[in-house]
């Protein structure tokens, strides 16, 4: 938690069948600043992605995550964009401070610091939340709950 929050923070992801480890990374996002500014990648997007599962499509992901944003008191801070490529608008927004991503994702924000750099831009903040295990001490993943390993809780299935 920092002292003083930034006023826009960045946070991207697929969010298919919304789980703890989603909950936590968003929440943490709300901590850090006034505003929050979620890329929800496309249908398009998601299939480049080569999941090894079915992903839900866009609209039903979407009122997934308004449902829980609004449940949290959230949905007026956070700006829900489609995201059609890994970098949304955090390369050339002088308005973003900082980038909220997961352990698995945080080669993804140095990458998008060198990009905003080469082009004279400051680098973001980038704060790193560390994944959300399951009672297996493995990190719990919507591939693990498509495969009915776990469930959103990370609760073992079976």
């Amino acid at each position: 938690m920092v002292d003083k929050r930034l006023r826009l923070v960045s946070v991207g992801g697929t969010f298919d069948a919304l789980h703890k480890g989603h909950w936590f990374l968003l929440e943490e996002a709300f901590k850090v600043a006034d505003r929050v500014i979620i890329g929800l990648t496309t249908d398009e997007f998601a299939r480049e992605l080569h999941k090894p599962h079915h992903i839900d499509c866009y609209e039903k992901r979407l009122a997934d995550l308004k449902r829980f944003l609004a449940e949290r008191g959230l949905l007026h801070r956070a700006e829900i964009i489609p995201l059609a490529d890994p970098y949304g608008p955090t390369i050339d927004s002088s308005e973003i401070e900082g980038i909220v991503v997961s352990e698995e994702t945080e080669p993804r924000a140095e990458e998008i610091n060198r990009l905003r750099v080469a082009k004279g831009r400051r680098p973001l903040l980038i704060f790193c939340i560390k994944m959300v295990l399951a009672e297996d001490g493995r990190p719990i993943s919507s591939t693990r709950i498509r495969r009915q390993e776990v469930d959103r809780y990370g609760r073992l299935i079976g």
